[in-house]
């Protein structure tokens, strides 16, 4: 069995800054007058990349229009921030795609909806070590995200390359190592936490690393080797509680994003290119 590369101490007292957050935030509800009592204060979970800038870019200056303060609450993982949403602690999250949601949902007996889809950055093959796909020889350690879900995209990624063939699944949440049917370029894989993934880069040969954490790493999508053919299912969206579907703050969240505003703040800024842009969007 593979072994996973263990965090180091700082990432350890984020995750545990994140609980300790999380905590506290039990005691007050999602959107609340401020202490003026003149704006509602919405608060908004995010997991470390680029959701909190392109919220603070193009969506926060109009929310604000409409009367609204807004707190950015921010969490380790995608697992804090999804129960933080469902227990009402925060109005929404914005980190996760269709299908992550869907096995969240099933796993937890929980009623998250996705509302709109965000600007997101595809996941890449990385590597500290090697300038090239051609530097790969037999052995190289790999890592990969351990969730099934992000696990399928990395096994594609390197499927696509030429490294792996992996057989047809049509469950992402059930994908394994076992879905490896031939290895002709004899690499090993090393699954371990997606968030892990940038700190493992001097460890490992290549890293197939989620866009979000690439980039609050300090990486560029124009450093990857490899970047993922990203499909609509896996483009992440803002996500609140079901009951909360048809709420006016997630109406005007929704608004927002969809913009024109938006959107000229999101194509105004060369930091995004590359990221694979909503429907709504439209072309140039």
């Amino acid at each position: 069995m593979s072994r996973s590369i263990a965090a180091p101490s700082p990432f350890r007292r984020r995750i545990a800054g994140a609980f300790l957050l999380a905590a506290t935030l039990a005691a007050f509800p999602a959107y609340a007058a401020d202490s003026g009592g003149t704006a509602q204060e919405l608060r908004v979970g995010f997991v470390p990349g680029p959701y909190a800038d392109e919220f603070k870019a193009g969506v926060e200056p109009q929310l604000r229009k409409k009367g609204y303060a807004i707190k950015y609450v921010e969490f380790s993982t995608g697992l804090e921030a999804n129960q933080a949403v469902y227990r009402g602690e925060i109005v929404a999250d914005v980190m996760q795609h269709k299908v992550y949601l869907k096995s969240y949902n099933d796993r937890n007996g929980t009623d998250l909806v996705g509302v709109v889809q965000v600007p997101t950055p595809p996941m890449g093959l990385y590597s500290n070590k090697h300038h090239s796909l051609a530097d790969v020889k037999p052995g190289a350690r790999v890592a990969v995200p351990n969730d099934p879900v992000n696990l399928e995209r990395a096994l594609k990624i390197l499927q696509r390359i030429g490294w792996i063939r992996i057989k047809p699944n049509p469950n992402p949440v059930d994908v394994t190592e076992r879905d490896v049917i031939a290895n002709p370029a004899g690499i090993k894989i090393v699954p371990l936490e997606s968030a892990q993934a940038p700190r493992a880069l001097d460890d490992v040969d290549y890293a197939a690393i989620q866009g979000n954490f690439a980039i609050f790493s300090g990486h560029k999508l124009t450093d990857a080797l490899a970047l993922e053919e990203m499909t609509p299912p896996y483009i992440n969206q803002v996500v609140v509680k079901a009951s909360n579907r048809n709420a006016r703050p997630t109406q005007d969240i929704v608004e927002a994003y969809q913009s024109p505003d938006f959107q000229r703040a999101i194509r105004s800024n060369r930091f995004y290119d590359g990221f694979r842009l909503p429907a709504y969007f439209g072309k140039e």
